[in-house]
């Protein structure tokens, strides 16, 4: 098991770095632009929800930081030509990608097997697999540009110890897990370019909420809590570091 308690990240740990985040809008993906930010990268936002995201955009202005950039996209919805899109976006305004965070994801309520749908199926797939492969393949030109270029994965428990009513999305993590390797693989003879994925745990977190509503927010730990995970894995000290799964 990777852990990184004793991590400290240094103040210019991100400086000059363009990092994507998924999901940016609330819970863990805020929270991981606003420490990318604070620790020097310039971010692109990206989430469904415009206001959600302008609102961490405004956050990150207050903190005197570099001036992010916002990129709404439905993942639900998204085709190849969206993905282009996005990295063509990226390309023109900030000319180089250094990282991607991917934490969007879909989580509908647990139930057993057999009241789970296929259209159910299909979405969680969309979202908390495809899309991340997708974006991941349309930026590739920009990581490859890169001196040096992380890719984080957000997995779960339940993609290695699944059970039961977490049906899709357990098995939608499972191929987050093997995604994660067979990039890994395929990028050995590429220094400059690794990819690794986090399993939270237990966090204050709307998907935590969602799957856990009895339990107290005062006693979880907070997404800040878990940031130099996150920060270790984006900035330089993980370099040589791929194909790990690490758990907060």
């Amino acid at each position: 098991m990777n852990t990184l308690e004793n991590y400290s990240a240094s103040a210019d740990l991100l400086k000059d770095r363009v990092i994507l985040v998924t999901g940016a809008g609330q819970g863990l993906g805020r929270a991981a632009a606003l420490a990318f930010a604070r620790y020097g990268a310039t971010v692109i936002l990206h989430g469904r929800k415009v206001k959600k995201l302008e609102a961490v955009y405004d956050e990150i202005e207050a903190i005197g930081k570099a001036q992010a950039l916002i990129f709404p996209l439905d993942f639900e919805r998204a085709e190849d030509k969206d993905y282009a899109l996005l990295t063509q976006a990226i390309g023109e305004q900030l000319g180089r990608l250094d990282g991607i965070l991917h934490n969007a994801a879909l989580l509908y309520d647990l139930s057993p097997l057999e009241y789970q749908t296929a259209a159910q199926w299909r979405t969680m797939f969309q979202i908390n697999l495809i899309a991340p492969f997708a974006v991941t393949k349309a930026c590739l030109p920009l990581l490859k540009a890169s001196p040096d270029a992380s890719i984080i994965m957000t997995s779960s428990t339940q993609g290695n110890q699944p059970s039961a009513y977490w049906g899709g999305f357990a098995v939608a993590k499972a191929g987050v897990d093997a995604l994660v390797k067979i990039q890994a693989d395929e990028w050995e003879a590429l220094p400059n370019l690794r990819i690794n994925s986090i399993v939270p745990g237990v966090v204050n977190s709307p998907q935590r909420i969602k799957t856990h509503p009895g339990e107290l927010k005062r006693t979880m730990r907070q997404p800040d809590d878990l940031m130099h995970n996150y920060l270790y894995l984006m900035g330089p000290d993980s370099k040589g570091v791929s194909g790990k799964t690490f758990y907060c």
